[in-house]
This record gives C-alpha cells, sequence and structure tokens, in this order.
C-alpha cells in the first residue's frame, strides 16, 4: 500500500498549500480521495498516470474537496481517454459535473459513471477479489463521507526451503499458495501449513475528511492499521472546530487511539498555524505513532 498526499490543507488553496486530495495504491487500484483545486498538477508532480484513476471518491460538497474534479475530468477528455471513470460522492455532484460539461459542450467520449450517495449507513461501494471500499457517515456542515480501503487476504506465502526439500515442481507453487495439501508421487501427502507460512496481514486505510469529533466514529473504523483524520485546529481552538464542525489534532489523536489503530496520519491545516509541528506535537501528546501530512509526500505501507 503506498498513499501519496496531493494537497492536505483546508480552505483556499496557496502557492505552498493545496487543498484535499490524495491517491492510494492498493493491490493493483488507484484511488483518488477528494480533488481540490490543483490536484491534476499535483498528479503530474508526483508522476501519476491519469490513465490507471479509473475510481474516484469525494467526501464531500465543499469546493476545497471536489473543484479540481470538473477540471481533471477535461483533462481526461483532451487525453483522448476511452476507460470509464466511477465517481463516488454525495447526491449533487453528478449535477453539478455535467452542468459544466452541458455549458461547456464538453461531453466525454468515455463513460462517466456516478454512484451519487445519501445514506447515513455505511454502505459497501466496491468490493472486487482484492480490496473493498466502504463509506464511514461523518458530521459536517454538508454531507460528508469518509472511506474505508480494506485489502482483501491474499495467498499463502511459500516456505521455499521447505518445498525444495520435499522437491516439489513449480507447477504446484498456485496450489500451495490457495492453501492445498500436496501429493508426491510415491503417495506421501504434505501438509500445507509445512510448505507456507500464513498471509500477509492485509492492509487497511480509513480516511476521515471533515467531521465533528464524536466518540462513535472509533466503533465505525475499529481495527483499521492506517488513519488518516483531519485536524484543523489546535486544542486552543476547540470552540471554533465545534462552530464549524472540524476537528483538533487531539481529538484526531483520541479517535485512532480508541480505534486501535497503528498508524495516524493528519492534515487539513487550517492557515492560521504557521507551524505544522504544532500539530504532530499535540496528536502525538495522545498517539505517539503520528505523522503529519505534506503536500506531495508519498508514505509505504
Amino acid at each position: 500500500m503506498e498513499l501519496t498526499i496531493l494537497g492536505c490543507h483546508s480552505a483556499t488553496p496557496r502557492p505552498n498549500a493545496r487543498p484535499s486530495s490524495q491517491v492510494l495504491e492498493l493491490r493493483g487500484h488507484l484511488f483518488l480521495i477528494d480533488c481540490g483545486e490543483g490536484s491534476q498538477m499535483a498528479l503530474r508532480n508526483a508522476n501519476v498516470k491519469f490513465s490507471r484513476i479509473k475510481h474516484i471518491f469525494i467526501s464531500h460538497l465543499h469546493g476545497d474537496h471536489f473543484y479540481g474534479l470538473p477540471g481533471l475530468i477535461s483533462t481526461f477528455q483532451l487525453l483522448g481517454r476511452e476507460t470509464e471513470l466511477h465517481i463516488y460522492g454525495p447526491k449533487g455532484i453528478k449535477e453539478a459535473i455535467l452542468l459544466l460539461l452541458k455549458l461547456g459542450n464538453a461531453w466525454t467520449a468515455f463513460p462517466l459513471i456516478f454512484h451519487e450517495l445519501t445514506s447515513e449507513e455505511s454502505e459497501i461501494l466496491l468490493d472486487d477479489e482484492k480490496v473493498s471500499v466502504q463509506t464511514i457517515p461523518l458530521k459536517h456542515r454538508v454531507y460528508t463521507n469518509g472511506f474505508i480501503f480494506r485489502e482483501k487476504i491474499g495467498d499463502r506465502q511459500l516456505n521455499l526451503d521447505a518445498i525444495y526439500n520435499y522437491g516439489i515442481e513449480t507447477c504446484d507453487y498456485q496450489n500451495i499458495k490457495n492453501g492445498k495439501n500436496i501429493t508426491l508421487p510415491h503417495g506421501e501427502v504434505i501438509a500445507n501449513e509445512l510448505l507456507s507460512f500464513d498471509p500477509i496481514e492485509p492492509q487497511s486505510y480509513a480516511y476521515c475528511s471533515d467531521t465533528i469529533y464524536f466518540e462513535e466514529l472509533a466503533s465505525e473504523i475499529k481495527g483499521v492499521r492506517t488513519i488518516y483524520h483531519e485536524s484543523t485546529f489546535l486544542q486552543q481552538h476547540t470552540e471554533l472546530a465545534e462552530k464549524t464542525m472540524h476537528s483538533t489534532a487531539l481529538q484526531a489523536a483520541l479517535t485512532a487511539k480508541n480505534a486501535g489503530a497503528e498508524v495516524l496520519i493528519i492534515g487539513h491545516y487550517s492557515s492560521r498555524y504557521s507551524d505544522k509541528n504544532l500539530f504532530l506535537k499535540e496528536a502525538q501528546t495522545v498517539f505517539k505513532n503520528t505523522l503529519l501530512s505534506e503536500d506531495g509526500k508519498r508514505i509505504k505501507f
């Protein structure tokens, strides 16, 4: 799993501070999560192949989370894209995007498939043999979701020393990965446990976009290994967080701790603060393994 932070700041874009957008690479998928202004330039800077993006997830319809999407779709069209594009977001996103395309007489030649969300309960959006994606209902000034991306359990890992010792042929490797016992030519059955190791623990990632702090969120994302959580304010401005329905760095850390996460990534910083390390210090008083998101930063798991 690899996460690329395209933008991690709140409200208005600035030369050194792009609004929210991320790319998550997971089991062959390349997911774009939110798409604030400047996202396509950030994608170019990160050398992301546009053609690999087939699923875009928009948390809510505030500008700093989706105003970059119309431009990105237009660029896909100009580049001659033919592959279908799935867009998941709140009801209204289809109307907003199609109106701009209509006014510009710029209909896409590729299938543009919208999945509009209205449910207040968590729902599965994507489920294939490798990954699943589901919503996280959040509490913000407008209808908002986060998203959980989960890797499916993979194949068992080959114990090559044992395989060589028993003289097992290469053609049986996939059967071993699939958990099957192997029968040798003379009839001896070798248990799979002797020939393989348990699968690598699946990765999981929760993207918690704009939300006021609420204790139930930790239960919704319980057991997720890595959490991104907005931290627009520091604890000294808790009243502003409550007024605007955002969270503080300390509150993000409490959610990660109560969810039993391994790693917390914080972002969506307010421009009122000149030093992002203040967010890190505050979060680490509760959750030590906290990372700062930064524009252009890549994190491998």
